[in-house]
């Protein structure tokens, strides 16, 4: 009610001590909470919260004074206090406050605002809280995945003169996807011939669970030893499966070896920078990228002896050592969590900010990575999305790094949803499951068992996948119209393609077939082998996403767009139509895609 305060205060009503004002200021009105001598001192509104719905939100948010003032939304259930998301408010500006939130049992709530900065005054407008409905949720899925995964393709039959043939048979089978998908493994796999064929069956792109770690190759100072990193990599290009650095440096005291907590300040800086150097420039352009500093933004390590600019010293030493491989931060909590001030979406943004300005690391090639471990609580959907979408205004690659689900919860349900949820947002350029056997078992979610059967997760993930069009090992089939034509959406990747009619000369050649988010003609010739083609790379191209912007569906007294700042559904439909052509010599290609 009165989201936008047009009438004043209907509607609304102090909570806790504070005082509450309406104000205007050229022509804009707003609600003010002054007098705060308690972090939950706010403005409230009473709503009736359903359990069957999910609640995206959003706000705009001001503070009296200062800058970088954490304000957070909250919902007062039955149940308990629950975060539908927090900004880094300023007093110059307004900011954007963009969340959400599910409940567990429907009943009345209470909406406030919370600041642990009680000098200031909170200042909102235009608040909105949009439900929606399992199968809205969904629908917008499934057609996320349609315009962000997928495209249509077009394809001809025709004879040597160019003349349409109907009722060809058209066969295409997927042989690799573009999106990366995989998952962690240890040195387990490397004389484990059916944990071999279970994990290359499935999975593109992988990261080791410890074996490139500084405490791993050289837990004995000067005395690097990367035999196994070695060997694992070479299994993995063996196999055509990417491999992501993990980790250059993590700043988590308890994961630094006794040799490097007892270095000063000056021999700290000389270890770190040999370390840096002697896993970059050894698997320089072997790795698709780098998680440089591992989780700076709720530890310290580093920083606490070398000063706060650390991180970003480290950024700059890895931009000279592999400029070329996107350099990612990598931390929990950022969409795990709505209440973990340290790693917010804006804090995680501030971060970024941080390192990139720094002198030096103003051209480096970054990228967002988020560690997705759910341990706490049952994942808030609605709150990941949003997150997801406040990062994306960094512009730069987004990957899920980590992805488990606790034990203590029902781990296939919420990895489905986990999964779904992520692998529909355009912004996601890779997932990578935190899944890897190893001698002790799992970090906490495995997916097969011992004998690498699948467990109930593992089955979740060959469903999607299947699902998802990136693990058939059989073609599909169709047929040509009248005018010799056949459209289908394929997901995008790799395919071989066999054409197959009465007057064919050679039905059994297989033509490559590339399906991609962005259209790149390369004109291949003109006699022999004619037409144009997609071009294509192994290493996922980072940053090169072709968008659509659009807005999603307004919410009550705002515009908070399921997708929202500017990842919304302005669906184009995107048709690439190819000729397959007969010629005198056999079946040859026309294609324009």
């Amino acid at each position: 009610m009165n989201p936008e305060f047009n009438n004043g205060l209907k509607g609304w009503s102090s909570f806790g001590n504070a005082k509450l004002e309406h104000k205007e200021s050229q022509g804009n009105k707003f609600l003010v909470a002054l007098s705060r001598s308690q972090p939950h001192d706010s403005m409230s509104q009473k709503v009736y919260l359903q359990a069957d719905k999910l609640y995206t939100f959003s706000a705009w948010i001001q503070a009296s004074s200062g800058s970088g003032i954490p304000i957070a939304a909250m919902f007062k259930t039955a149940s308990g206090f629950l975060s539908a998301g927090q900004v880094i408010a300023e007093s110059s500006c307004w900011s954007m406050l963009k969340g959400g939130l599910t409940v567990e049992a429907s009943g009345d709530a209470e909406l406030y605002f919370e600041s642990k900065n009680t000098s200031v005054e909170i200042w909102v407008d235009s608040i909105s809280l949009q439900p929606f409905t399992k199968n809205q949720w969904k629908s917008h899925q499934d057609q996320s995945i349609a315009m962000n995964r997928k495209s249509k393709v077009r394809i001809q039959a025709v004879d040597a003169r160019g003349s349409p043939l109907p009722n060809a048979t058209i066969s295409i089978q997927q042989k690799y996807p573009s999106f990366p998908f995989g998952c962690s493994m240890t040195k387990l796999i490397l004389n484990n011939p059916a944990h071999q064929k279970w994990f290359t069956s499935r999975f593109r792109v992988t990261t080791f669970g410890d074996e490139m770690k500084w405490y791993s190759t050289e837990y004995v100072q000067g005395h690097e030893d990367y035999s196994v990193a070695d060997a694992m990599l070479q299994f993995a290009q063996q196999n055509n499966i990417a491999v992501r650095g993990h980790n250059v440096l993590w700043d988590d005291p308890q994961y630094q070896l006794g040799w490097v907590k007892s270095l000063d300040a000056q021999q700290l800086e000389s270890a770190t920078n040999k370390r840096l150097n002697s896993v970059m420039q050894r698997y320089k352009g072997k790795v698709i990228a780098w998680d440089v500093v591992n989780e700076n933004l709720h530890f310290n390590f580093f920083e606490s002896k070398m000063g706060p600019n650390a991180s970003a010293i480290f950024y700059n030493w890895a931009t000279k050592a592999d400029g070329g491989t996107p350099l990612f931060l990598n931390d929990f909590n950022t969409i795990e969590e709505s209440r973990d001030e340290l790693s917010s979406p804006a804090k995680y943004l501030q971060k970024l900010r941080e390192i990139q300005s720094f002198p030096g690391n103003e051209g480096g090639r970054y990228g967002i990575g988020l560690e997705s471990h759910f341990d706490s609580s049952i994942p808030n959907i609605p709150y990941i999305r949003a997150s997801l979408d406040t990062l994306a205004a960094a512009k730069v690659p987004i990957w899920i790094t980590e992805l488990d689900v606790s034990s203590h919860l029902d781990q296939p349900l919420y990895l489905e949803q986990l999964l779904r949820e992520l692998h529909s947002h355009p912004q996601i350029q890779g997932i990578v499951i935190w899944g890897g056997r190893g001698p002790q078992g799992c970090y906490r979610m495995c997916l097969t068992d011992e004998n690498f059967n699948n467990l109930p997760t593992g089955d979740v993930v060959d469903k999607l996948l299947r699902e998802w069009g990136y693990w058939t090992s059989d073609s599909d089939s169709f047929t040509t119209d009248n005018n010799g034509y056949f459209e289908a959406s394929l997901p995008h990747g790799d395919y071989d393609v066999k054409i197959s009619h009465s007057s064919a000369v050679d039905s059994s050649r297989v033509h490559k077939l590339n399906v991609a988010s962005t259209t790149r003609l390369t004109h291949v010739g003109l006699h022999g082998f004619s037409g144009f083609q997609l071009s294509h790379s192994f290493i996922p191209r980072f940053g090169e996403r072709e968008r659509d912007a659009g807005s999603g569906g307004g919410g009550v007294g705002g515009d908070n767009g399921v997708w929202g700042d500017g990842v919304g559904f302005g669906f184009g439909e995107r048709v690439r139509p190819m000729r397959l052509g007969f010629m005198d010599n056999g079946i040859k290609e026309f294609f324009f895609m």
